[in-house]
Parts: C-alpha cells; sequence; structure tokens
C-alpha cells in the first residue's frame, strides 16, 4: 500500500543534501522540521514558520529530543512572511497544511489567504534542482478550498522551468494528498 509520507520524503530525498538550505513553512510539532535538520546535517540550515507559540515550543522539544544538530531557526510568524526571513534560494522547502495535530484546536487552521502567497513565495525562493511539497487535507471545508486555490495556481507555472505533479488516493476524495514542485 502506497505510505503519502514515505512517498513526500522519497520526493524531497531525490533533491536536498548535506549542506542545503531548507523551509518548513508550517511547522505544526516539529517532525517536518526534524527529517529537514537531518537530511542537511551541520553544515546546512532550517527555518520553520508557525504563528502558534505551542508549535514552536513542541517543535524545539522535538529536534531537541531527536538529536538533530543546531542548524535551525523558528520564527513565530505566518508563512507568507518567509522572504521577510530567508534571503537566499532553498533547495526544499515543506507545507503541511491545516491544524497543528494534537493542539485540541480544529478551528485554528491554515488559510487560503495567507497559503496561497506563502506557496508563490516559495515558488520563488526555490533555487536550481529544488522541490517544493505542499500536503493538502480536503476533508474540511477550508482544506478543500485551499487545495483547489493550490491547483490552478500551480497549473499555470511554465512546464519549461517547473515541473507540477500531484499525488492522491483516487478512491479516497477527502483523504490528504500532496503537490510537488520541482525546478529544472
Amino acid at each position: 500500500m502506497v505510505d503519502l509520507l514515505d512517498l513526500q520524503k522519497h520526493f524531497i530525498l531525490s533533491h536536498l543534501h548535506e549542506g542545503d538550505t531548507a523551509v518548513d513553512f508550517t511547522m505544526g510539532n516539529g517532525h517536518d522540521t526534524a527529517f529537514l535538520s537531518r537530511t542537511v546535517g551541520a553544515s546546512g540550515s532550517v527555518t520553520a514558520f508557525d504563528i502558534q507559540p505551542l508549535a514552536l515550543i513542541n517543535t524545539e522539544k522535538n529536534l531537541i529530543a531527536q538529536g538533530c544538530p543546531p542548524n535551525w531557526r523558528l520564527i513565530r510568524a505566518s508563512h507568507d512572511r518567509a522572504p521577510e526571513f530567508v534571503h537566499m534560494p532553498i533547495k526544499a522547502g515543506m507545507f503541511n497544511l491545516g491544524y497543528m495535530p494534537g493542539s485540541g484546536n480544529k478551528a485554528l487552521t491554515t488559510m487560503r489567504k495567507t497559503t496561497l502567497p506563502a506557496v508563490e513565495n516559495a515558488v520563488g525562493m526555490l533555487g536550481k534542482d529544488a522541490i517544493l511539497l505542499v500536503a493538502v487535507y480536503p476533508g474540511h471545508e477550508e482544506g478543500a478550498l485551499e487545495g483547489e486555490e493550490l491547483q490552478k495556481y500551480l497549473s499555470t507555472l511554465s512546464r519549461y522551468k517547473m515541473t507540477v505533479a500531484q499525488f492522491r488516493l483516487l478512491n479516497s476524495p477527502t483523504s490528504p494528498f500532496f503537490m510537488i514542485v520541482e525546478t529544472k
């Protein structure tokens, strides 16, 4: 059976290496941040964003517990503000949209009004041979609308500069799916 998380990591690992720069645009509990931190190693860098104070606390605990190298920076700001903090091309970026697992607050989710500009910014931050992965959760109304808007936007990107793909389970329409943008 297809494991979407394993598939996401497979795509990221085909681009991201020791010493690279990566961004976790939606840190949540820091699982993607830790994955990126371990992948780029001590000589790389990872910047992670979230608006929730609990996300920064949980992520820092997670990074320390996993023995991640001190190559990370946690920013309490909306993901659409990433260009204010990251001033170099990135090799990989990850969005895990929706709400923070375990927070108990399913009403606080990513929103189209910041997600679309954040993804547009992230596409502009990608360097050569880079990847952006956006995981979408269509099981709630805002998630479904986010997914629709992102599909519209990403389908407009030049195929001569980028490859855009979507991976989803066809027989489970409310299951999470993800889109990737790879630069050439």
